[in-house]
């Protein structure tokens, strides 16, 4: 007798790792931010060593340079943040679990107000790329800004994979481009076209430490990004490490040598900054002429840009959500709908950008100067929490990789502080304000819930269930299949039923009227007439139940929902009058009744 073997079928995918990242979309989707910053990042370099005329510029490379070592350094510790801790959360995970709860705390609170930035940082450089590109559109700039917040939000809520699959097109695009501008420009051995004289003055013809520093400390929001992935680990299809492990190094690898071929451009060039003109297009200028290729890069950087502020919304609804699970955050926001959103996380994100964007102006000058400061000090916590992390697990290989992230809470630490006083002055000064503030918001929010769960025995066995009295009370306003529904649904809820109908001092014969009826119908339930001096419907109810004597009451308020949805404007919002009248004076537990119309009740 022959035995065949069955081979076992691999499990279908669930539709929960369908709406999960892969590493390549995990790229497009987390790490859109760093990417783009390639083209604000350079400039804000050369913003500042321009001042010192050719020799400032000279600078650029070796600037570049310390901040692509730094960039590998992080994207390194990162990676071992990902293996250490898959359920993500990055530096508030990390923090809270090997430097206490305070610094758990200001980590969150300093990725909050870092991704906010991004989004609105994003959105504003985006648009400053399209206007410059098309002047005219300049005097749009705060509408065009909220229009691709809305657009970046909308996508969001549809699913992080929705949202990365729509974006990777864009970046595939842009990355490509910026390469063949880097490789074309340096081939040349001068530029295509004459450059647009500097509009900036020369202030001095040396380069000083402090104007290095400053440099170094502007071009360091090109980092920004690289903690999403990590932050956002969950969002992986499984194996969610390794699949976060190999979208980190693709980031970071992607994100080096575009920093570093941009730099080596504008040296290369020479190039110093015009007013009205981006770095970024004055160097595709240089090496692709102003023709359609031009177009291509601008339109690539416009679109990716504004879309980079993609990174926030995968990253921030999975932290709050986080906070949410430790009683920082109300509950709501660890709520997911069916394609796995966090959609409070991704309306509060867009909601406090559109803010910052509308104060603003949509003016990245404005913004810059606050950006980045936010994220290095998650940075710094994460690499520290990361040593004592090793320091206590001390796993195999432990005291090379506490060497790692020893180096990268130095290089951090280093690099915040250089960050916070060049920026200081220029606006950096709000965020060291705010994310104390944030610090205390949780803060708050943690003692309610303590509270609250203290008046509810949260963790302690209560007195058991007893039948008591009840008494339901039911509001009527006319005999009708309303009131009959409402009467029938209170009579299997208490052991008594009554209803009760507010009659007015100029109306005395409709009431009796209405209580001869109501004898006549013999719904067998009591009536009580409540009468109203002002015409008002909710305290003369509410002053009938506080007066009554069940341990419990229980007032039902039935209400018509119309099958058509314009209809519903045509209700008279009584039933929320009193539910809201009841609610606030007496102890009552109310209970609203939908009476939904053209809806089937037959079995």
């Amino acid at each position: 007798m022959t035995t065949t073997a069955v081979r076992p079928t691999a499990p279908a995918r669930t539709s929960g790792e369908r709406h999960r990242l892969t590493a390549l979309t995990g790229m497009a989707g987390l790490g859109l931010d760093a990417i783009a910053s390639v083209a604000y990042g350079p400039e804000s370099i050369v913003l500042v060593l321009a001042a010192a005329g050719s020799v400032g510029v000279g600078w650029t490379l070796p600037v570049t340079l310390a901040i692509v070592v730094l960039l590998a350094v992080l994207i390194a510790c990162y990676r071992q943040v990902i293996q250490a801790f898959p359920d993500g959360g990055g530096a508030y995970t990390v923090a809270t679990r090997y430097l206490g709860r305070r610094a758990g705390l200001v980590a969150a609170a300093s990725l909050v107000v870092d991704y906010v930035l991004n989004v609105a940082v994003s959105v504003a450089a985006g648009v400053a790329a399209l206007t410059s590109a098309f002047p005219g559109l300049l005097p749009w700039t705060t509408e065009l800004c909220l229009l691709v917040l809305a657009l970046v939000t909308a996508v969001n809520l549809r699913g992080v994979v929705v949202g990365a699959k729509a974006f990777a097109v864009p970046a595939a695009v842009f990355v490509g481009s910026v390469l063949v501008v880097i490789v074309v420009g340096l081939l040349r051995e001068a530029p295509l076209h004459a450059l647009p004289v500097s509009t900036q003055p020369q202030t001095v013809g040396w380069v000083g430490v402090l104007l290095v520093l400053s440099a170094f400390g502007n071009g360091c929001s090109a980092l920004t990004g690289v903690e999403a992935i990590a932050n956002a680990t969950p969002s992986f299809r499984s194996p969610r490490r390794q699949r976060a492990r190999r979208a980190e190094a693709g980031l970071g690898l992607v994100l080096g040598v575009l920093l570093i071929g941009l730099a080596a451009l504008i040296q290369h060039f020479d190039v110093r900054p015009v007013e009205g003109r981006t770095i970024l297009s004055l160097v595709t200028e240089g090496a692709l002429g102003n023709g359609w290729i031009y177009l291509v890069v601008q339109l690539s950087t416009v679109l990716l840009l504004a879309l980079a502020a993609n990174t926030s919304f995968g990253g921030l609804p999975v932290l709050a959500a986080k906070l949410a699970r430790d009683d920082y955050l109300p509950h709501v926001f660890g709520l997911r709908a069916d394609r796995l959103v966090h959609r409070h996380g991704v309306l509060v994100l867009a909601a406090l950008a559109g803010v910052l964007l509308l104060f603003t102006g949509g003016e990245t000058s404005v913004l810059v100067p606050l950006f980045a400061i936010g994220v290095f000090v998650g940075f710094a916590l994460a690499q520290v929490g990361m040593v004592r992390h090793w320091l206590a697990e001390r796993g195999r290989g432990w005291v090379g990789r506490a060497a790692l992230n020893g180096f990268g809470a130095v290089l951090t630490v280093a690099a915040l502080i250089d960050v916070t006083a060049s920026k200081f002055v220029e606006g950096a000064w709000l965020i060291v304000l705010v994310i104390p503030v944030f610090v205390l918001l949780f803060s708050v929010v943690r003692r309610a819930y303590t509270r609250i769960g203290s008046e509810i025995g949260v963790g302690t066995l209560p007195v058991r269930p007893r039948r008591t009295s009840s008494v339901v009370v039911v509001p009527v306003v006319a005999i009708t299949e309303l009131t009959a529904e409402s009467l029938s649904t209170a009579l299997s809820m208490g052991d008594r039923v009554v209803a009760v109908h507010v009659t007015f001092e100029d109306e005395q014969e409709r009431a009796r009227q209405f209580q001869l009826d109501w004898q006549a119908w013999r719904p067998e339930v009591p009536l009580v007439l409540l009468d109203s001096a002002h015409r008002v419907l909710g305290p003369p109810i509410a002053r009938y139940v506080k007066s009554l004597d069940d341990d419990h009451v229980v007032v039902l308020i039935g209400e018509i929902e119309p099958a058509a949805r314009w209809e519903r404007v045509l209700r008279n919002r009584r039933g929320a009058v009193v539910a809201r009248c009841v609610g606030r004076n007496t102890e009552a537990v109310v209970c609203r009744l939908r009476f939904r119309l053209g809806f089937s009740r037959s079995v």
